[in-house]
């Protein structure tokens, strides 16, 4: 068969079981406790305020309940690294230490993936890799002095630039060039990894020559590539050169120093957003170990939805952003422009500025590690950095400086993203102007708001009717079904879908029959939902099964056998009341004179009917509270 063959099936179902989803997802976002066995996180897959993603680790299932996204560990990973299935299980192997066997389709072994064939990212990022360990080979050589030096007069030794991956990219045109085509990667594979560009000539060069490299890893520590410092006077470059556009490096979303920080940014619900490489490193030797930079770019909002999502960024879970400007105009500059996007946190938001202007990096060299905690302990919030900068530009001891002020001023308050704060900043920008009433200051913020300085909360008691509890119990019923067939079992199988009033329920209950019932199932998690969704014909009801099976049954801690058994009685005593009501009915049309055998044996099935459904409601009794 020409081609690698396809992974054996058994394959495939180890790298499910040993990929628990928990742990590759929260490699991503940060997880909480949600009840029922469930985790719950900021989904990475859509913008949102309030946790909608939740995974299940028991089912090794995940599912966003705002924007559908849904499926097992390696939908996860095809969706969020744009992977295909192939390729995502190849990562998750070798993530996982699994040596994967390839078939035909005959079933016959097959060879193992061509090295030419394996996935484009998968390339990449081997393309990157091997270039970081070239660099930091470089490094070591007598070429690297400058560079060696550099770091030495910023307070970081040998073992530091070893620990951080730094290297060198040294001076001859295409050094890397022909040490990765020696590797075995093409002229477009470097291309388009960025490590390697066409020349006025026509040949390929490499993209660095004669600085001090930093490899820039994604979340999950690949190397998707590199910044580079400026060491020679002669080089006629910027001063930093980041990797272009790639498929794996987008500026506006990586984070430098995002991979050793978000652990730390999860458990300590802080980030602290500072201005380079070296002050990331700096920060995490002097124990702030929750600091990350942009990378070629202004910190923006894509990089805020990578934060948001690693701080649990909610009303209910609120951590702080710090960031670090330079004190000069720039710093400021920075400053304003950085409070324009913050409304886009949850977070509380801080700046850290030092008073004679020293980054991180510059302190940590002047004053050590202490000096550097100091400045992030002393942070300011960021309304109030902003307010002061703006203030700066006015007489405040003229009339006209004081008016010109608030005009300026007010608008700034009316943006703060916590209304309850919006009065305490309008007092306290009625202090900072000075000579103004606090209460003109409010006012004034009430008219640009709109009257809203409060946040106006009005929780809505959703109405219930009848149907609704129905509908209730039929998900139930069919959650069950799908998460816990070795429980739901024969009880639920002794219902037929015409029971379900809701089409979609009756849908899956319709499949789990045809997938041959969940008594029978021999499978659970995502291969039983795989099975199911093969016998599903309804596209609506397709969509909903990895939100069924990801959402919570209803029962207090994980499902039991009580609880099942009660839905599941609930669920036949409805559908034997609606046979009650339309067997009644019958029986009010029939004469019992002219149809007496006819009459009788409908009315004997009613009585049967009608004790069967005292028999169900006493089983469902207590079992759904």
């Amino acid at each position: 068969m020409a081609g690698r063959g396809r992974i054996r099936a058994a394959d495939i179902a180890l790298v499910r079981e040993r990929s628990r989803i928990d742990e590759v997802v929260g490699e991503h976002l940060q997880l909480k406790r949600a009840g029922g066995g469930s985790l719950k996180g900021l989904c990475p897959f859509h913008d949102e305020k309030s946790p909608s993603f939740h995974v299940t680790p028991s089912r090794n299932l995940y599912h966003c309940f705002g924007c559908g996204a849904g499926g097992d560990v390696i939908s996860f990973i095809q969706q969020i690294d744009h992977l295909t299935f192939t390729e995502a299980v190849e990562r998750l192997a070798a993530r996982a230490s699994i040596d994967l066997k390839y078939e035909d389709d005959g079933g016959r072994p097959t060879a193992g993936p061509d090295r030419a064939h394996a996935g484009q990212r998968a390339r990449l990022v081997a393309a990157n890799t091997a270039a970081y360990e070239f660099y930091a080979e470089q490094l070591r050589g007598p070429e690297a002095g400058a560079a060696r030096q550099f770091l030495a007069d910023r307070g970081f030794d040998r073992q530091v630039a070893v620990d951080f991956g730094c290297g060198f990219a040294p001076a001859g045109w295409d050094a890397l060039t022909r040490h990765l085509r020696a590797k075995g990667y093409t002229q477009e594979e470097l291309v388009l990894a960025g490590l390697a560009k066409e020349s006025s000539r026509g040949t390929l060069i490499d993209r660095f020559h004669r600085r001090l490299v930093w490899p820039i890893r994604d979340i999950t520590g690949d190397v998707i590539g590199f910044g580079a410092r400026k060491l020679m006077d002669d080089d006629p470059g910027p001063k930093y050169l980041n990797t272009p556009e790639t498929p794996l490096y987008k500026k506006s979303t990586v984070l430098y120093g995002i991979e050793r920080a978000k652990r730390d940014i999860a458990k300590k619900h802080q980030a602290v957003v500072v201005e380079g490489y070296t002050d990331v490193m700096a920060c995490h030797l002097a124990g702030v170990t929750t600091a990350v930079a942009s990378c070629g770019t202004a910190f923006g909002p894509e990089h805020i939805s990578v934060l948001r999502r690693l701080l649990m960024d909610q009303d209910e879970f609120r951590g702080e952003v710090v960031y670090t400007f330079d004190g000069d105009a720039a710093g400021q500059a920075a400053a304003m422009k950085t409070f324009k996007e913050d409304q886009r946190f949850v977070a509380q938001t801080f700046v850290a500025v030092e008073p004679d202007g020293r980054d991180p990096c510059e302190l940590r060299q002047e004053h050590g590690d202490a000096a550097v905690r100091d400045l992030v302990a002393r942070r300011t919030p960021l309304i109030e950095f902003v307010l002061r900068t703006t203030l700066a530009e006015y007489d405040l001891d003229t009339v006209e400086g004081r008016v010109a002020a608030l005009d300026k001023t007010a608008p700034l308050i009316a943006q703060v993203k916590d209304h309850a704060l919006r009065p305490a900043y309008a007092r306290r920008l009625a202090g900072l102007i000075g000579d103004t009433d606090e209460g003109e200051v409010l006012d004034r913020v009430r008219r640009i708001t709109g009257g809203e300085t409060a946040p106006s909360r009005r929780p809505r008691t959703p109405q219930r009717t009848p149907d609704d509890a129905a509908l209730a119990v039929e998900r139930e019923a069919v959650k069950a079904a799908l998460q816990v067939p070795e429980i739901a079992g024969p009880s639920f199988d002794a219902v037929p879908p015409e029971a379900y009033t809701d089409p979609d329920y009756a849908a899956v209950a319709a499949a789990v029959a045809q997938a041959g019932g969940a008594a029978a199932a021999t499978v659970t998690g995502p291969a039983w939902l795989d099975e199911v969704a093969v016998h599903c014909d309804r596209e609506s009801a397709r969509a909903m099964l990895t939100a069924l099976a990801v959402e919570p049954l209803r029962s207090v801690g994980e499902a039991d056998a009580g609880y099942v058994s009660a839905v599941l009685a609930r669920l036949q005593e409805m559908a034997i009341v609606r046979q009650v009501t339309s067997l009644k009915a019958k029986l009010q049309r029939m004469n019992p004179v002219e149809q007496g055998d006819e009459y009788m044996r409908a009315f004997s099935r009613l009585m049967a009917l009608e004790q069967q459904a005292i028999s169900l409601r006493q089983r469902a009794i207590g079992g759904l509270t």
